[in-house]
C-alpha cells in the first residue's frame, strides 16, 4: 500500500481517515503532522455555497432507520500536485456503521463498557440520565464518568475509526468502533468533555461529532472540530497547534453546532467533571417511525425504557406475555434500561456504581436465585492451554408456573447473550432452567449481542444443550415434571361430579346396555391407562343437547377407586342431567371468552388509533416548535 499523505482541504477541523492505525505510536505520529501542518487559514463554511442548506433535516431523517436516505453531492475535494489517493470517510457512512446496533440498548452498553473500563483508573461511577438541549429544549443523553479522562492525543484516537489501544485481557473493548457506533445509534449529535491528568499536564478537551452538520454543509468527509487547553497552572489556556485562527475557527463550529452557545456555556460542563473524568452528550436523539421518541424519559422517572421494544409483536400476544412475564427480568430487559442493566456486568462491583437517572442500579446475579442449582465444569478444546468453564445451572424461582429458559453467556465479565434458548421448540423439557458462564474462549461479533460463528461456539451450543437434557432428567420431579416433560401435577388432579345430595360414590351397578346409553365421560392419560386396563372413553349424546364435552383429568386416592368401581346410586336420569348442566356452563364461559376476545381487540383497536393520534400531534408540536426557534432567531 502506497504511504498516506496528509490531504489538503478547505477546512482547519481534524478529518477522521478511514485507515487509522492501530499502532500507537504511528498514530501519534500520523496526528501530530496533521495538526500541526499550515493552513490555508479557511474557515468551515455554515452553509454550501448557494446559501441553501444542502440537506434540511426534517422529521422523517431524524429517524435512524432513515437517516442515511440522503443524495451524496459531487466531491468537494480536490488533488493537488504530488498529493495521492487514499481512503476517505463520507459523513453517510457514520450512519452505515451505526446500523450494527440494531438495539439502543446495546449502543448504551457500549458506552457503559468505556466508564466499566476505567475502574483500572480509578472511576467509581458511571452515570445515565436525562438532559435537556439548551437550545431547543429537547431531550438529550447524558453518559459521565469519573475516570482518567482523556488528554489531546487520546480523545483524536477515540474520535478516530478503527483505532483501538485496549489490550487488556480485562477489557472488553479491542476494535476501536465501540464509541462510533453507539452514539451514533442513539442520536445524530455528540459532544465530548474529558479532562485528564497525564506526563504531569492537565488538559481539557472538547470534541463534537455532529452528523447534523455534516449533512447540513454537505461535507464528503468525516470533520471533527476540536479545541483543547491547558489547565496546569488553574486556568484554560487554549492549545494552538497550528494559528490562532483555526483554533477559533473550530471553536466557532463547536458553538455553533453544539447544544451550547457561547464560551462559557462550554467551559461550565467542565465544572462537575472534577480534576480528571469525561462527560458526553449525545442530543438530537432519534425517533422511531411514529415521530416519537426511540428512548422512552416519561413512563418511569428512575428509568429509561424503549417505547417500540415493550410493545413489539401481535398485540394480543404481547399482552397475554405481559402479564405472565411482566415481573421476570427475562421480559423487563428488552425495554427497562434498568433491568438491562442491572444483568449487564457478571461479578458484582465492589467500589463501582451504574447510577441511572439519579439512582444506582442493584446488580443482579442471576444464579442467586436459581433453585437446586448446580455447577457442571466444561472444558472447550482451545489452543495451546487447556480451559475450564464452570456453569452454574438449576430452576428460576418461579418455576414451573414461567416456563423461561436459557443460558446467560457473558465474555469477560459482559453479557452477551441473555437466556439464550438452545432447546428446540415445542418441548416441555428444559422449561424452567437457566444457567450462567462466562466463555471468554469465543468471540463476540462488533455489536456484543451475539458470538461469532465459529466451531467453538457451535461446539458450546451443542453442550449446553447436552446439560439441559442431564440436568432435567435428574432434577425435574423436583418442581411437579416427568422426564418426558409431562406435568406430574395432572396426576394430582381429577375432575369429578359431586352429587347434589352429597351422597358418596358407590360402586356401579349399572348394565353395559345402561352404560351405552348415558354415561359421564372420563378421558384418562396413556400412563393411566397402561396402569389400569380395561378402562376407555365414551361419548354420551342427547337428542336436545348435542355431544356432551370430555371431562378429562385421571382420578387419584380414595375418590379414583371409587370412580374406577363403579358409579353412583343415583339414577342415570340424575347423572345425564348434571352432565347437562356442566355442558351448559361450558358453553357460558365459552361465550364469556368470545365476548372478552372482542372486548380486546376493540381496545386494542382503539389504543393504536390513540398511538397514530399522538404521534401525528407529537409531530405537529415539534414542528411548530421548530418554526418558533426560527422566528426567533430570525
Amino acid at each position: 500500500m502506497l504511504p498516506k499523505q496528509q490531504k489538503k482541504i478547505p477546512i482547519t477541523a481534524e478529518v477522521v481517515d478511514l485507515d487509522s492505525s492501530d499502532d500507537e505510536g504511528a498514530a501519534v505520529a500520523e496526528f501530530s503532522k496533521n495538526v500541526n501542518k499550515p493552513s490555508n487559514n479557511a474557515t468551515i463554511q455554515s452553509k454550501p455555497s448557494n446559501g441553501q442548506p444542502a440537506d434540511p433535516i426534517d422529521n422523517q431523517s431524524r429517524s435512524f432507520w432513515k437517516a442515511g436516505a440522503y443524495e451524496i453531492g459531487p466531491s468537494k475535494s480536490t488533488l493537488f500536485q504530488g498529493d495521492l489517493e487514499h481512503a476517505r470517510v463520507h459523513p453517510k457512512f457514520l450512519h452505515s456503521n451505526a446500523t450494527s446496533h440494531k438495539w439502543a440498548f446495546g449502543a448504551i452498553a457500549e458506552l457503559l463498557d468505556n466508564a466499566v473500563d476505567e475502574i483500572r483508573s480509578g472511576a467509581t461511577f458511571a452515570k445515565v440520565d436525562r438532559i435537556y438541549n439548551v437550545k431547543d429544549n429537547s431531550p438529550a443523553l447524558l453518559f459521565q464518568d469519573d475516570g482518567g479522562g482523556m488528554n489531546p492525543d487520546d480523545i483524536r484516537k477515540c474520535m478516530s475509526l478503527g483505532y483501538s489501544s485496549k489490550t487488556s485481557n480485562t477489557t472488553i473493548g479491542q476494535y476501536g468502533n465501540g464509541f462510533k457506533t453507539s452514539t451514533m445509534r442513539l442520536g445524530a449529535d455528540v459532544i465530548v468533555f474529558s479532562r485528564a491528568m497525564k506526563s504531569g499536564c492537565a488538559t481539557q478537551s472538547v470534541g463534537l461529532l455532529s452528523y447534523t452538520f455534516l449533512r447540513r454543509t454537505g461535507q464528503d468527509d468525516v470533520i471533527v472540530p476540536m479545541v483543547d487547553f491547558d489547565i496546569s497552572d488553574h486556568w484554560a489556556e487554549p492549545i494552538i497547534y497550528s494559528s490562532k485562527d483555526d483554533w477559533s475557527n473550530n471553536l466557532n463550529t463547536i458553538l455553533e453546532w453544539s447544544p451550547f452557545a457561547s464560551k462559557d456555556e462550554l467551559m461550565l460542563q467542565f465544572e462537575n467533571i472534577g480534576s480528571h473524568g469525561t462527560k458526553i452528550i449525545i442530543y438530537n436523539l432519534w425517533l422511531n417511525d411514529e415521530g416519537i421518541y426511540e428512548l422512552n424519559f416519561d413512563d418511569d422517572d428512575e428509568d429509561i425504557r424503549l417505547r417500540d421494544e415493550a410493545n413489539r409483536g401481535n398485540p394480543s400476544k404481547t399482552l397475554k406475555r405481559v402479564l405472565e412475564l411482566q415481573s421476570h427480568i427475562s421480559y423487563r430487559i428488552r425495554f427497562s434500561l434498568r433491568a438491562y442493566a442491572s444483568i449487564l456486568y457478571l461479578r458484582k462491583f465492589t467500589n463501582f456504581k451504574i447510577i441511572l437517572r439519579g439512582k444506582p442500579v442493584q446488580q443482579l446475579y442471576i444464579a442467586d436465585d436459581l433453585k437446586y442449582s448446580k455447577a457442571i465444569t466444561y472444558r472447550p478444546t482451545v489452543a495451546p492451554l487447556p480451559m475450564m468453564v464452570e456453569t452454574t445451572i438449576g430452576f428460576i424461582k418461579e418455576a414451573p408456573a414461567l416456563k423461561v429458559c436459557g443460558f446467560n453467556v457473558y465474555h469477560k465479565n459482559r453479557l452477551i447473550r441473555p437466556f439464550w434458548k438452545v432447546t428446540g421448540d415445542g418441548s416441555c423439557r428444559g422449561d424452567g432452567v437457566v444457567g450462567v458462564l462466562e466463555a471468554n474462549f469465543i468471540e463476540p461479533a462488533h455489536d456484543k449481542q451475539d458470538f461469532e460463528r465459529s466451531s467453538l461456539f457451535t461446539k458450546l451450543e451443542m453442550r449446553l444443550k447436552q446439560m439441559v437434557m442431564e440436568y432435567w432428567k435428574g432434577h425435574c420431579h423436583l418442581i411437579g415434571y416427568q422426564p418426558d416433560g409431562k406435568n406430574k401435577g395432572n396426576l394430582q388432579n381429577q375432575y369429578t361430579v359431586q352429587p347434589r345430595d352429597g351422597a358418596s360414590m358407590q360402586k356401579q351397578s349399572a348394565t353395559d346396555s345402561h352404560m351405552h346409553s348415558v354415561q359421564p365421560v372420563i378421558d384418562l392419560s396413556d400412563d393411566l391407562l397402561h396402569q389400569l386396563p380395561g378402562q376407555r372413553t365414551r361419548t354420551t349424546r342427547t337428542s336436545d343437547s348435542g355431544k356432551l364435552p370430555n371431562i378429562t383429568g385421571p382420578v387419584a386416592g380414595s375418590a379414583r377407586e371409587a370412580s374406577l368401581d363403579g358409579l353412583n346410586s343415583r339414577s342415570i336420569d340424575q347423572i345425564s342431567e348434571e352432565n347437562i348442566q356442566l355442558f351448559n356452563r361450558c358453553q357460558e364461559h365459552i361465550q364469556k371468552e368470545v365476548e372478552l376476545k372482542k372486548t380486546i381487540e376493540e381496545l386494542e383497536n382503539e389504543l393504536e388509533e390513540k398511538r397514530k393520534k399522538c404521534a401525528r400531534l407529537s409531530s405537529h408540536l415539534e414542528n411548530q416548535r421548530m418554526q418558533m426557534l426560527t422566528r426567533q432567531q430570525s
